[in-house]
């Protein structure tokens, strides 16, 4: 990401990005509920009053971070998704690019899915998470053929994922499974799984499921 962490000085040319990086910093240390507007202008070393400049309150900084990872995610899965032409190869790697994605951005993931941001009052971040699921449904549509079951495949790939990542933040899992090259490799395998079970569960229905390892 580009958000600049540790923005110095009093006079920014660029004030926007030196509140996002104060608050991404500060929601790095205590969460996304863990600090005030002021404290962000503080950490980023300008007035109280120069945030409404940009932002019209706390949430709406963090929306704009939130805005923020969701383009990462969309750069990170865009790029698994080419990893391999193989259906099932492609969601596989998804999920662990999602693992990977919430190890080395928790901040971001942090704010994006537990700092309880109102979609409704903020449809950007609505139209944000719908641009990711557009860019998935085609991988799991070749699997399915059918929509209703591609959009079940994704939701349990990326609930899995989306487990495992917490997980691993948590430090849940035991010894050597708690590591974030490990945790990757499991959302994969969890992925394949997810996929086969729904190979044999439309099997017998007469229904294609494409996949392979």
């Amino acid at each position: 990401m580009t958000v600049n962490r540790r923005p110095s000085g009093t006079h920014h040319g660029d004030l926007r990005n030196a509140l996002e990086g104060a608050a991404l910093a500060l929601v790095a240390e205590r969460g996304p509920h863990g600090f005030t507007l002021a404290e962000a202008c503080r950490r980023a070393g300008v007035s109280v009053s120069a945030p409404y400049k940009h932002f019209a309150d706390r949430d709406a900084l963090l929306v704009s971070l939130a805005l923020k990872g969701y383009q990462e995610q969309r750069r990170r899965y865009a790029a698994a998704l080419t990893s391999s032409t193989d259906p099932a190869q492609q969601l596989a790697a998804f999920a662990a690019a999602y693992v990977r994605f919430a190890a080395e951005e928790r901040a971001l993931f942090d704010i994006t899915f537990l700092a309880g941001l109102d979609k409704s009052r903020h449809p950007e971040l609505a139209q944000a998470g719908g641009a990711l699921h557009d860019d998935l449904m085609p991988v799991t549509r070749r699997l399915t053929g059918d929509p209703e079951a591609a959009f079940d495949l994704l939701v349990r790939v990326s609930a899995a994922a989306h487990g495992l990542a917490l997980f691993l933040q948590q430090d849940m899992l035991p010894g050597t499974w708690n590591t974030l090259a490990t945790v990757e490799a499991q959302a994969a395998l969890t992925a394949h799984a997810l996929i086969d079970h729904l190979a044999h569960a439309t099997s017998s229905e007469g229904h294609h499921v494409h996949h392979g390892r």
